[in-house]
């Protein structure tokens, strides 16, 4: 409830109060049964409050119902964050995916929208129903085909975005850095890490979903080892599906990446629910084998530091205080080790473009020229070790 409390004061509600039921069963017609929304009826009427937000999923009839008994206005959990995500979009693409969202999710609901027109079938037969068709049904069916004709052409764009994406994807992929990307819960501290960490000047923000878009930068590790960080949309307990498919190509940066951060807040006492959805997330999008390392942040909010107690790596920083930074870069490091080698080559002297090629990715170990040659030592990544193999003589 606090979540959903944080959810909705960051779409721009003022919370009035908050009711909770326990059920057996739930009421196929109204969710939480007739008492229980005329009592949310008398607390709105009370408090001024003029929308009802459930934090679980309302069929569209359900929705209909409860906004007939308790006269408000009512959303469900993921109508509230893709209204979230509708505020915060800024690129292009991630305008089109929400949007994408947005009208798969009102599909099914379209018939709300027409409560207050008449849509009379009459009785079972085709005589039955001939003359009694309402404008309200009319309407409905050319909303319809306005929101399939709208999503075919949304979806056809966002093809061309994602191709585009995808060519921009396959030129990192053939530039010789390793990408790391930053996953976690909402509201971790991600985008306040990649902007301590590459001056990305990302939005950060005390609040769920203050990013969408993902911003890539260009990172220094120790050893001269370069990678790409990139930094992607928060998870969340029960993240709409619908914002799963439509966000896929923005998602494809987790499953194409050599390293993943795990952001996690230290100080919440969810901690371990929290790790458990990340990573559920994580199998569902294909990328639950990848690599990664926990990053606990937000120890500074902690009377003591967090007890390093998970079976991979682990690194406490403060992201907010600079804390634990160096150790952070040494242990990405570490764990990209095995995507470098170690060789010795020898070069012509005149492909001084391979060395400081050797030198931007990697590490120089020893350097010698004699007789029109140079002798090259180096740890570099596989593209460039194999480039320096080529040319070797």
């Amino acid at each position: 409830m606090l979540e959903l409390g944080a959810l909705a004061e960051s779409a721009g509600a003022e919370v009035a109060g908050q009711v909770q039921q326990k059920l057996k069963a739930i009421d196929p017609r109204t969710f939480i049964g007739r008492g229980k929304a005329a009592e949310v009826r008398e607390m709105a009427h009370k408090t001024g409050a003029s929308v009802a937000i459930f934090d679980d999923a309302l069929s569209p009839a359900q929705a209909r119902n409860l906004e007939n008994e308790m006269k408000l206005r009512v959303v469900d959990r993921a109508q509230l964050i893709l209204d979230i995500f509708a505020q915060r979009a800024r690129t292009l693409e991630g305008k089109l995916q929400v949007e994408i969202a947005q009208l798969s999710y009102l599909q099914p609901r379209l018939t709300r929208q027409w409560a207050h027109l008449s849509r009379q079938t009459g009785g079972s037969g085709a005589g039955g129903r001939i003359g009694t068709r309402g404008p309200g049904e009319t309407q409905l069916e050319v909303d319809r085909r306005r929101v399939r004709e709208r999503l075919t052409r949304l979806k056809a764009r966002l093809g061309e975005v994602e191709r585009t994406r995808s060519i921009q994807r396959q030129r990192r992929i053939d530039v010789p850095y390793p990408t790391v990307t930053l996953v976690g819960y909402t509201n971790s501290g991600k985008s306040t890490l990649m902007n301590v960490l590459t001056d990305a000047g990302v939005e950060a923000a005390d609040r769920p979903f203050s990013t969408l878009d993902p911003t890539i930068r260009r990172l220094k590790l120790p050893g001269n080892f370069q990678v790409m960080l990139a930094d992607t949309v928060g998870f969340i307990h029960r993240l709409p599906h619908l914002l799963i498919e439509a966000f896929k190509a923005t998602l494809e940066e987790v499953r194409t990446a050599d390293l993943l951060l795990h952001v996690i807040d230290a100080s919440s006492p969810l901690v371990d629910e929290r790790m458990e959805i990340v990573d559920k997330v994580l199998e569902e999008i294909g990328a639950g084998e990848k690599p990664r390392l926990l990053v606990l942040n937000k120890i500074d909010l902690m009377p003591e530091r967090p007890h390093l107690r998970y079976g991979y790596d682990c690194v406490g920083v403060s992201a907010l205080r600079h804390e634990g930074l160096d150790d952070l870069l040494e242990a990405i490091a570490r764990g990209l080790s095995p995507l470098r080698e170690e060789l010795a080559v020898t070069l012509p002297s005149t492909r001084g473009d391979l060395i400081a090629m050797a030198r931007r990715d990697g590490e120089i170990v020893t350097e010698e020229y004699h007789d029109g040659v140079v002798s090259v030592r180096a740890r570099v990544s596989p593209a460039v070790a194999g480039r320096l193999r080529k040319a070797a003589v």
